[in-house]
């Protein structure tokens, strides 16, 4: 047992399972006490089950440390609420919210249902600043908190067939930047994660779907990755512990991507070229100018494809 996070209390959501179950874990052994939130519900969100989040919480307590399980779904208001109030319940106090929950309903936007747009913005965007909100009311309180939000590459970067997900996934790094900004002035500070690893939810993407997205030139997400690795779940959870810690206090509003033994400062949007004069811009004007200023070097992350026969 480490002492990195001792005597701090912490929330990880959707840590029944995966990168969150690797994290809850993690702060129990550096001296957390965790609420271990879990539905227990399927990849695409549908179905409940406690045993994920009681299993998780008997691994914690086997080993030595503290930990409570809460079943409550992150996607709706008196969720998040509950959530807060079981770690205040139990342990008198919060210092960190660490938030990985998520599901998955991937599909082309031409097929993509209202439901499924809604169910996947819920659960992460939403399911986001519910317990965000009111842990927030409390870190405004006592001057001090960490928030952790998770992010995705499929957001920062763009994935064919996840616009319900990359949506929210961008959505939650915007989230991140502004909250940074709301909570730095009480001594609470907001970070973001965008994790790469293997997953039951990116089990979920049949390597047929991962081949056809290479062989019609279309770049997802992994386009970015220069390594191949290990890309395991536990992986996240040392920088996300550090991160959470004391020693990180200075840290705030940024987004890391962590994936196996790499971890990586985001960068936040900027502009890269501009174009200016003085007064409005004609048309005829951007049309000459544009393809060797702005223009130059672009590359279509989807080019056409020939109809299948």
């Amino acid at each position: 047992m480490g002492d990195m996070l001792k005597d701090k209390v912490a929330i990880v959501t959707g840590s029944g399972r995966g990168i969150g179950s690797g994290i809850a874990k993690l702060f129990a052994a550096e001296g957390a006490k965790v609420v271990v939130n879990d539905l227990g519900g399927a990849v695409d969100g549908t179905g409940v089950s406690n045993s994920p989040a009681d299993e998780v919480v008997n691994e914690i307590k086997d080993a030595g440390g503290e930990a409570v399980a809460n079943y409550d779904s992150v996607a709706t208001m008196e969720g998040g609420e509950n959530i807060v109030k079981t770690a205040l319940d139990n342990y008198g106090r919060l210092d960190i919210v660490v938030t990985p929950a998520g599901i998955l309903r991937d599909r082309m936007v031409f097929n993509m249902t209202e439901d499924e747009w809604d169910a996947v913005i819920a659960v992460h965007l939403k399911g986001t600043f519910t317990v965000c909100k009111f842990a927030s009311i409390l870190f405004r309180q006592q001057r001090s908190g960490c928030i952790i939000t998770f992010s995705s590459t499929s957001g920062l970067y763009g994935n064919t067939g996840q616009s319900n997900y990359g949506a929210a996934k961008d959505g939650i790094a915007g989230f991140t930047r502004a909250v940074a900004r709301d909570m730095g002035r009480y001594g609470a500070r907001v970070n973001g994660i965008s994790p790469g690893a293997n997953s039951r939810m990116t089990a979920t993407v049949p390597d047929s779907a991962r081949q056809i997205r290479a062989a019609s030139g279309i770049q997802g997400a992994a386009a970015a990755r220069p390594l191949d690795l290990r890309r395991e779940p536990e992986d996240i959870a040392p920088f996300v512990t550090w991160l959470a810690s004391d020693e990180a206090k200075d840290v705030n509003g940024y987004i890391f991507h962590v994936t196996g033994g790499e971890i990586s400062l985001m960068n936040n949007p900027e502009s890269v070229r501009t174009l200016s004069k003085q007064g409005r811009w004609t048309v005829e004007e951007i049309a000459a100018m544009f393809p060797g200023t702005i223009g130059m070097d672009m590359v279509n992350p989807a080019p056409p494809q020939a109809p299948r026969q």
